[in-house]
């Protein structure tokens, strides 16, 4: 059985023989997940020697007809469709940065029947700090989520040896540091693709609240709390 058989197959005991009756017309679910391969096939690029990167961030533009349609099975339908990436980048040998997400969105300018695929590698961030964030405690905001910096120094990299371990393959093991004061400053550790802090290419800069620190293809913001 092939992966888009399964995929079937799990979406009809899901909601109990529901698909095969609700999805005579229009787009289909495995519409969808074919789709959703040919973005990682069409999208992967390999970054190094045996790995190759795949986007793990999915969008798929509806129109208000079959968004309406099939939202009464959107959260069944986004979840089968997310193991589908997993699945399908294990089969293909395919990294993923982060976790596979799809997410299905509205679209009023597309017509019954059409719909569009956004992608993206987002990478999975991991923080070491053990404490919440405490009133007017200074934080980075990364992909929506706040990491406190709850040391006075506070590394960022790909390596376990980082307070904040960023899974981006243009990420050094040790790539920078922010180091709280008057002002806060970010410093570039030596990294192979550097540190830019709000568009500029810098070795040290000091940082106030909302500057954007990039390091591989990960936006980082830094807040002041």
């Amino acid at each position: 059985m092939g992966l888009l058989d399964r995929f079937e197959d799990r979406l009809d005991r899901i909601v109990n023989g529901a698909f095969a009756k609700a999805f005579k017309s229009e787009v289909q679910p495995v519409e969808l997940a074919a789709a959703l391969q040919k973005e990682m096939d069409d999208r992967a690029a390999i970054v190094a020697r045996g790995r190759t990167v795949t986007p793990n961030v999915f969008t798929i533009d509806l129109s208000p007809h079959d968004d309406e349609r099939l939202s009464v099975y959107r959260d069944a339908l986004q979840g089968e469709l997310a193991t589908v990436v997993t699945e399908y980048a294990a089969e293909q040998g395919y990294a993923l940065l982060g976790p596979a997400e799809v997410r299905l969105a509205l679209d009023d300018a597309l017509d019954t029947g059409i719909f569009r695929v956004h992608s993206e590698a987002r990478a999975a961030v991991v923080s070491a700090a053990v404490s919440d964030a405490l009133p007017g405690q200074p934080y980075l905001e990364i992909g929506g989520t706040a990491y406190p910096l709850v040391r006075a120094v506070t590394r960022l990299g790909r390596g376990n040896e980082a307070d904040i371990r960023i899974e981006d393959p243009g990420v050094s093991r040790t790539h920078c540091e922010v180091v709280l004061g008057t002002p806060a400053i970010a410093r570039d550790l030596g990294s192979t693709n550097g540190t830019v802090i709000d568009g500029t290419r810098v070795g040290q800069a000091a940082l106030v609240d909302g500057s954007v620190i990039l390091i591989g293809t990960t936006s980082i913001t830094y807040r002041t709390g």
